[in-house]
């Protein structure tokens, strides 16, 4: 890892190209880039997504509730590819204003009602289905202070250690470190939480589990940023490696890693879902195959 020159900012900032793997998507500016209209597909909830740690969650929420019995919670998951800036349709646009997967349209109502935000999207499924979500005042207070926690604190895993550590054109040794720090900070606490209680929020498997899975479990699992679990020492954190492990087990979080994903295995890439069948016929490599 080395330091870039020293850089001395304007007093005014004049956006440039930033290079790295986003910069075509990259802008200082909202709104839409072009005209699309999202497809509508025959279940009540309709989600635009992709398999990022935050549409995981989403996804995983979703299989989870319908492993409940909440038929009511059948969806249609459309792929929407960040990469190639779909996410600036108007379409979308008009479902997420900040252009951020994921974006759920519940058309279950006389009027349709727009969510976006994951956390948003968790509480809504959580309060509209009564489940994975505590009624007591207390543990439901506990509950959503780690969804918030998750919310607050995953940005500087991802938009801060993931982006200098996998993604960033250049290594900068000053910001590797501060976000690897902090990083290993947030994990600290998890552990530390999670080395007397069961699930996040408590004894209870919760939308905080859910939420913090896919970013931290992941993490520790290996499944983030290539060789990250091996930097941070993702081994000292034994709590959560026994959480990620516990969570990794159950088949509604399995189900709800892959859709929507478009990289890794094909057998583990389902960029569209719309009925509990597709799992087993319309993976990717079953695709290729026909």
């Amino acid at each position: 890892m080395t330091e870039t020159n020293d850089y001395t900012p304007p007093k005014v900032w004049v956006n440039k190209p930033s290079g790295g793997q986003f910069a075509n998507i990259n802008r200082p500016v909202s709104g839409p880039t072009h005209e699309k209209e999202l497809p509508v597909g025959k279940h009540p909830l309709q989600l635009y997504s992709l398999a990022t740690p935050n549409g995981q969650k989403v996804t995983i929420m979703l299989e989870e509730l319908l492993a409940l019995g909440h038929k009511g919670a059948e969806y249609d998951a459309w792929l929407i590819k960040i990469g190639d800036g779909e996410q600036f349709g108007s379409g979308f646009v008009a479902v997420n204003p900040n252009s951020k997967i994921p974006a759920l349209m519940d058309r279950s109502g006389a009027k349709p009602i727009r969510v976006f935000e994951s956390g948003a999207i968790l509480t809504y499924l959580a309060e509209k289905f009564g489940a994975l979500l505590p009624t007591d005042p207390a543990a439901r207070a506990e509950c959503f202070s780690w969804l918030f926690w998750q919310m607050g604190s995953a940005p500087y895993l991802g938009g801060g250690f993931g982006h200098f550590y996998a993604y960033a054109p250049t290594k900068i040794e000053y910001a590797i470190d501060r976000f690897a720090m902090e990083t290993k900070r947030q994990l600290d606490v998890l552990d530390k939480r999670l080395a007397d209680n069961e699930y996040i929020a408590g004894p209870d498997y919760t939308i905080a589990d859910i939420a913090i899975f896919p970013w931290y479990g992941g993490l520790v699992k290996g499944w983030l940023y290539g060789d990250s679990a091996t930097f941070l020492s993702a081994h000292e954190y034994k709590n959560v490696l026994r959480w990620a492990e516990q969570l990794a087990k159950r088949p509604a979080v399995n189900r709800g890693r892959i859709v929507n994903r478009i990289s890794g295995d094909p057998k583990s890439q389902l960029h569209e879902r719309h009925d509990a069948g597709d799992f087993d016929t319309k993976t990717q490599d079953k695709i290729v195959k026909a």
